[in-house]
């Protein structure tokens, strides 16, 4: 005869929601706030609260109802053609959520599916998915939203430029981040700043881009066209942007690029043509990621909280999942804060000869 198993309680080590709360100085539900992204906190105390999330290393334990709605519950992540970096943080913060819940994480490749493809692959996943994390391009797709949306679930677009009607989102300000950056470069005395844009198709990119001239035009420095180049996100689409603007008649004393794949791969055209960074060009990214800090020297460089969005974005699906009732859905746009962290890739320009 075989004997009941016994239910087995984990005791759980974990850092407590008031643990991090005594840490920032804040009340348990001032934490809660930014954790959830609901109610308004000053930004100063939001960042005080995600530091200490960090040096905590924080993860929000799930109330009762969230940690049911979890169990069993399988939550998508579709990717395609991402930065390399980008991805494995992203993957790092999903699955750190994951291995301390009972969620399931179904990983999901979309390898540049035209609009029919897509919508049927929406379709599909619906059936066999609770929820979605969308990161870029994804996030910016309106096929793959609406499908999911007219199925009834719950969509989380990750590092969108802007908030939507639609679903939720977990961002960050890409327009006050990309004005910090240039303006930390127009502080050390640089006027001729060549810039590398993101992809054309992601919102985000286009508000870094615009934060980028409102600094040029509060500081008075005209915009040079020729100092503009497009990219990709991509290592080798930086790559052929930084040769054309190093290419120039009248190179730029520092670039400005929208990613930090982008900023490598401009550093390394720079070596290439015998150029010192930071002394001959100061060279910015954006993201901090992995590649931030793999190139010599490290990147100066946005850094925006990839595993903590990660985090938030699961805790937003698990709420959403929760609420039974499909005609009150709730959207949540989390805005996360950002930091400009300083490192050896930039410095005055070179006096000229």
């Amino acid at each position: 005869m075989n004997k009941p198993r016994k239910a087995v309680r984990r005791k759980s080590s974990g850092v407590t929601i008031d643990e991090v709360a005594a840490h920032a100085g804040v009340s348990p539900m001032t934490v809660s706030r930014v954790m959830n992204g609901q109610g308004k906190v000053r930004d100063s105390t939001r960042e005080r609260v995600l530091e200490a999330v960090r040096e905590l290393n924080y993860t929000p334990n799930l109330a009762a109802s969230s940690l049911a709605a979890a169990q069993h519950t399988r939550i998508a992540l579709i990717y395609t053609n991402p930065s390399g970096a980008y991805l494995r943080e992203l993957l790092v913060g999903l699955l750190r959520v994951a291995s301390r819940t009972a969620v399931q994480l179904v990983v999901d490749y979309w390898d540049d599916l035209d609009a029919d493809n897509e919508r049927k692959s929406a379709r599909a996943l619906a059936k066999r998915v609770d929820g979605v994390i969308l990161p870029p391009p994804l996030c910016e797709s309106r096929t793959a939203v609406n499908e999911l949306v007219r199925a009834g679930v719950p969509v989380v677009a990750i590092a969108s430029g802007h908030f939507r009607d639609d679903i939720s989102c977990v961002r960050i300000d890409d327009f006050r981040a990309g004005k910090e950056i240039a303006e930390h470069l127009i502080a050390q005395g640089h006027t001729r700043i060549g810039c590398i844009k993101g992809r054309t198709d992601l919102s985000a990119s286009a508000r870094r881009f615009e934060g980028f001239l409102a600094a040029l035009d509060d500081a008075g420095i005209a915009l040079d066209p020729t100092l503009v180049q497009q990219g990709d996100y991509t290592y080798r689409g930086g790559l052929e942007a930084a040769s054309k603007l190093l290419g120039l008649r009248h190179p730029p004393s520092a670039i400005f690029a929208s990613n930090d794949d982008m900023a490598a791969a401009a550093i390394s055209v720079a070596h290439r043509q015998g150029l010192d960074v930071p002394r001959d060009l100061s060279v910015v990214g954006f993201d901090d990621t992995s590649a931030a800090t793999t190139v010599w020297p490290e990147l100066t460089t946005i850094h925006q909280p990839i595993a903590s969005m990660a985090n938030a974005a699961i805790d937003i699906l698990l709420r959403g999942i929760r609420r039974k009732d499909a005609n009150t859905r709730v959207l949540s746009d989390h805005v996360m804060p950002h930091r400009l962290i300083a490192r050896d890739s930039v410095a005055p320009p070179p006096r000229r000869k």
